[in-house]
């Protein structure tokens, strides 16, 4: 997880997750519309799942 990808998670979640599959997209970018905390600690929770990265 870089750097970057925590400082856009943090600013616009479904932005850090675009290539991670469109599941993870939509799970964050509904987490968006309900509050920006979920959707910050969903958005680093995919990020920093080893499943996700290739």
């Amino acid at each position: 997880m870089s750097f970057w990808r925590v400082i856009l998670s943090i600013i616009l979640p479904p932005l850090a997750v675009l290539d991670k599959g469109c599941g993870s997209i939509l799970i964050v970018f509904i987490l968006t519309l309900c509050g920006w905390i979920p959707s910050v600690i969903a958005a680093l929770i995919i990020l920093n799942n080893p499943k996700y990265n290739a």
